[in-house]
């Protein structure tokens, strides 16, 4: 009973947790997203902000180092259309292993939430940190303000390839290697093996993914299709004119060689995107073609 003398008392262990992180990286200056600023980071686990434009828009943890984690991010945002990397900052905080349990970010961002509601952190909740959803979700619609459809992929990314003769093989691993968004192909049937070994006269000068497909396309048995979608590439031997495609290339087996296709994607309505609990490793591919690939 509460009375005169007598009151209650309520330990919120959780939310001074919150309360101090967020007092700890509020006098902390934003820095820029580069190269040089991630390697003068120690190679410690930690939470961090992002910011663009001055804006906070992304709470995020590593378990693994912190510059790892981070340049992933400087990765995946220097290949979108409609976003600098000149415009991203940020902050971090290197935290003890055992801080980790408590899941700092994920206090961060319901207190930012509840400051500014969806506005407090929003790439938290339009799929920013998501990792590729795999084959089965390549016919979803995309959501109209997930980050791949307000940011899509840049198709014109230039890459640098060993030039001359290459096979398919070889030069699918190049480009996946080098592009700074996911690029997903067949790879585990019989006829893909096959078709992978055609080789491919590869230009000595700089080629884009866009320029790099036709060549591709052109070694390969009709039927088989690139597709661009919001965020990523995949290449398998099916016609699929999937919902959120972007543009897709087809070898039609004729006089007309590679077509290309380009329409505005379908979208699905707003909402907000759950990212995946596990948080280590951002952006890692989840990638069910991932056979030996005999190029």
């Amino acid at each position: 009973m509460v009375t005169a003398h007598a009151a209650d008392f309520k330990l919120s262990i959780t939310k001074a947790l919150a309360d101090q992180l967020a007092e700890r990286l509020m006098p902390l200056v934003p820095h820029s997203l580069t190269d040089e600023a991630l390697r003068e980071l120690e190679a410690r686990p930690g939470i961090y902000l992002l910011f663009h434009e001055g804006h906070r828009v992304y709470v995020g943890k590593a378990q693994q180092p912190l510059p790892t984690r981070l340049r992933n991010h400087w990765k995946k945002l220097r290949g979108r259309n409609g976003i600098s990397i000149d415009d991203v900052s940020f902050v971090c905080l290197y935290v003890d292993e055992d801080l980790d349990a408590a899941a700092p970010e994920r206090l961060l961002i319901r207190r930012y939430r509840a400051e500014g509601g969806v506005d407090g952190v929003p790439w938290n909740v339009n799929g920013f940190g998501n990792k590729d959803p795999g084959r089965n979700r390549d016919t979803s619609e995309v959501s109209s303000n997930h980050f791949d459809a307000l940011y899509p992929a840049n198709l014109d990314w230039p890459l640098k390839l060993a030039g001359g003769p290459q096979t398919v093989g070889s030069i699918l691993k190049q480009v996946k290697e080098q592009l700074p968004y996911n690029l997903r192909y067949e790879k585990k049937t019989r006829a893909s093996s096959l078709a992978y070994k055609e080789l491919v006269d590869v230009p000595t000068e700089e080629v884009t993914l866009r320029e790099l497909t036709s060549l591709i396309l052109a070694k390969l048995p009709p039927a088989w299709q690139m597709t661009a979608l919001p965020g990523y590439v995949i290449l398998y031997g099916k016609n699929e004119e999937l919902p959120s495609a972007r543009a897709w290339w087809r070898n039609s087996g004729q006089s007309e060689g590679v077509e290309l296709t380009t329409r505005t994607p379908q979208l699905g309505a707003a909402s907000e995107i759950e990212e995946p609990n596990d948080l280590a490793n951002p952006d890692e591919e989840q990638d069910e073609d991932d056979a030996p690939l005999d190029s």
